[in-house]
């Protein structure tokens, strides 16, 4: 969405218009791992809205893998502000191996605690 500010400007009777300013709304995507435990099933996922997208997984509406799972708990994440980038970093993690995706998730989470614990997404 492009947005256009107008202001104008009276001095000496006369009024001149211009743009003060023109920009692009800004969206971001993010990638994202869910488990059932440490080490468990992986569920890896793209998304334009990541708090609702967990709430969903959460009421058991995000996809039957992660619902006959009960693979709901955060673990990893990376955020794009361009939806292609995303999509090609999901498929990137699709298709590594069980080990390489542990490896990146105990990299930042070696604990493998839930990263949306204290999020709002009831």
């Amino acid at each position: 969405m492009l947005i256009l500010f107008q202001h104008l400007l009276i001095g000496d009777e006369k009024i001149i218009n211009f743009k003060l300013m023109a920009f692009k709304s800004l969206h971001l995507y993010w990638i994202y791992i869910l488990t059932n435990k440490k080490r468990g099933v992986m569920y890896v996922g793209v998304t334009g809205g990541i708090e609702d997208r967990l709430r969903r997984h959460h009421l058991g509406e995000g996809s039957v893998f992660t619902k006959k799972y009960n693979a709901n708990k955060l673990v990893y994440f990376e955020e794009f502000q361009y939806i292609n980038d995303a999509i090609a970093r999901e498929k990137q993690l699709k298709n590594w191996h069980r080990e390489w995706k542990i490896n990146l998730i105990e990299e930042e989470n070696p604990d493998w605690n839930d990263l949306s614990e204290n999020w709002n997404t009831d």
